[in-house]
């Protein structure tokens, strides 16, 4: 069980780290103070395999609306992604994936709504970029350079995320062992990919341990739950550790299915808590509304 004498441990091991901080910048309209506030990113899946079937949209209207309601429930970007991540689902070619992206990113650049779109690729994100778009959510390490040339070009800000693969889409097992302490490998990865993005131009970025992609033993083998849990929840308690790096840490927060089960739509609720704990700058959540009364309670302390 965790325990305060957990949390306590992780803080004095790295307390040097705890008070880092990072670039503030201007993304679109709003400026973010992430070194005195957390920011939210809500979902939008246009994909019908996408399994969190409440965040599913399936017309350009329904998307429309729902980005409405999330910036209104208090999402400061909106996530829209046109592919589901997970493995077996279908794929979207970067035709269909343009199609349905351009008529909803034009449309809420007119309404003043901050979006981000999920793709690896760079000939998508620039079409999106042109189309409004104000974040690209690069869930992948291919063509990474091309990806960074697009997002300086437009001045957009990028998620730039740590993949055990090519892409969202070609993960298998996660590798726990990849190094005896996760943040530390990850602190290296990522400042090697920020001196590259930086030099070719990028300004806003935000580094993603990538706790929630669809591994296969992350959601998909009830064997490895407690294993899975334990490096996800342990990950958001010690972002802060990567905010050395001089950018805001981004963070999916873990949905456990397995755990939660017909309550699913607590678990972001749950796991919000030790993400605001790790002092995680900006937070992916399917549960806007109730992450947000969650962040606020925990400023009142």
């Amino acid at each position: 069980m965790l325990t305060l004498e957990d949390i306590y441990e992780i803080y004095v091991a790295h307390k040097d780290d705890y008070n880092a901080r990072v670039e503030e910048f201007t993304i679109g309209h709003k400026t973010f103070n992430f070194n005195s506030q957390t920011s939210l990113l809500g979902v939008i899946n246009l994909s019908t395999d996408s399994w969190f079937n409440h965040a599913v949209c399936y017309h350009s209207e329904q998307a429309i609306r729902r980005a409405k309601i999330l910036t209104a429930q208090g999402a400061d970007i909106v996530d829209i992604g046109a592919e589901a991540s997970s493995q077996h689902t279908q794929r979207a070619d970067q035709v269909k994936q343009t199609s349905q992206l351009l008529p909803i990113l034009k449309t809420l650049s007119q309404e003043g709504i901050l979006t981000s779109v999920e793709t690896y690729h760079p000939e998508v994100a620039r079409e999106c970029l042109k189309a409004g778009a104000n974040v690209i959510n690069f869930t992948g390490t291919e063509k990474s350079e091309e990806m960074y040339q697009v997002v300086a070009e437009f001045d957009a800000a990028i998620i730039m995320c740590y993949i055990q693969g090519k892409h969202a889409r070609d993960v298998g097992e996660f590798d726990f062992t990849l190094a005896k302490d996760p943040i530390e490998f990850l602190y290296n990865y990522f400042g090697k990919e920020t001196e590259i993005a930086t030099k070719l131009g990028v300004k806003k970025i935000f580094i993603d341990p990538a706790v929630g992609l669809g591994y296969s033993n992350f959601y998909y083998k009830y064997e490895y739950v407690s294993k899975r849990l334990n490096y996800q929840i342990k990950s958001l308690l010690s972002a802060f550790r990567l905010r050395k790096l001089g950018f805001p840490v981004f963070n999916q927060i873990p949905t456990a299915l397995e755990v939660f089960a017909e309550e699913v739509r607590s678990a972001q609720v749950f796991t919000s808590v030790f993400a605001a704990l790790g002092k995680n700058d900006i937070l992916r959540t399917h549960e806007v509304s109730k992450v947000k009364a969650v962040l606020e309670t925990m400023s009142l302390m």
